[in-house]
């Protein structure tokens, strides 16, 4: 039987992702960078969410036992892996504090902890009702 995730989980996994999110973009729009330095770390942050969703569904597809094709499973491992390789290079030669370093990498983190906690929540959730439906129609 498939059991729905928590309201309490739901909401910690919304609040991690959104408040990773905001995080990440108030830095960077409160930075003295230059526009098209803000613009690689909003392109990194962007690609990073969608890589981690990617890999989240891979894995939880596979464990399902619904196809998915070698290619697209490895591309979504060097996507994520790509991603977090751009945000390490980039902050590792960009001049800011440490302290800002720091922050982008938690708030990156953070979103990713919170996007793949949420397509996980999103999957229980729909898992659950289709376990509930097939159970009321016996």
């Amino acid at each position: 039987m498939k059991q729905k995730p928590s309201m309490a989980f739901i909401a910690a996994s919304w609040v991690a992702v959104l408040a990773g999110i905001l995080g990440f973009v108030i830095g960077l729009w409160n930075a003295t960078m230059q526009l098209n330095e803000k613009g690689y770390y909003f392109t990194v942050l962007m690609y990073g969410l969608f890589s981690a969703v990617s890999v989240q569904k891979c894995v939880r597809d596979k464990i399902e036992g619904i196809p998915v094709t070698d290619i697209y499973y490895g591309l979504s491992w060097v996507s994520m892996l790509l991603t977090i390789l751009l945000l390490t290079v980039g902050l590792w030669n960009a001049t800011l504090a440490p302290s800002e370093k720091g922050f982008y990498a938690f708030a990156f983190l953070l979103s990713v902890f919170g996007a793949i906690t949420v397509q996980k929540n999103t999957r229980d959730t729909q898992a659950a009702k289709a376990a509930d439906v097939s159970r009321e129609t016996i």
